[in-house]
């Protein structure tokens, strides 16, 4: 009775082990984690695109919609983004914040980690590419077609 007790004690703490948030865990080399993103992504190009006097539609278009947006501050929405790297070497969460303040329908206010660059305004905008692909032949045979035929028994192509 004795020794079951000892090896359901060891099991029990093993699988705690387990489920532990301790760091040595976290970097056993088994132990899978995935990568985690959550919010709006938000870049410096998007960023400089905003402009004060800007409307609401004008940047959700930008951005997309809120994050946050709080019933008791209407003229206030909050961007956020997190992204949290799994097991691809480093470690480091990154979070990045916007908070644009509206007066009515514009923008007056743009604050956060990300800050519209004044230069990068200056710059021309992105132009619209176009990529010519040139149609390709297909073959439009099945794999166990070509597998009958590498077999040797119908006609080859």
């Amino acid at each position: 009775m004795r020794k079951l007790l000892i090896l359901v004690c060891t099991i029990a703490s093993l699988f705690l082990v387990a489920c532990s948030s301790d760091p040595v865990v976290n970097r056993l080399p088994f132990v899978y984690r995935i990568d985690i993103q959550q919010g709006n992504l938000i870049t410096q190009d998007m960023v400089n695109q905003l402009r004060p006097g800007m409307t609401k539609a004008q940047v959700q278009f930008i951005l997309g919609a809120p994050l946050l947006t709080d019933p008791f501050h209407a003229q206030r929405c909050d961007y956020v983004y997190l992204y949290d790297p799994g097991t691809h070497g480093r470690r480091k969460t990154t979070e990045q914040h916007l908070t644009l303040l509206f007066d009515g329908d514009k923008v007056t206010s743009i604050s956060g980690t990300l800050k519209p660059d004044p230069a990068a305004r200056s710059q021309p905008a992105n132009r619209q590419v176009s990529v010519v692909v040139p149609p390709q032949e297909r073959d439009d045979v099945g794999i166990l077609v070509r597998l009958w035929r590498w077999l040797g028994f119908g006609k080859s192509a």
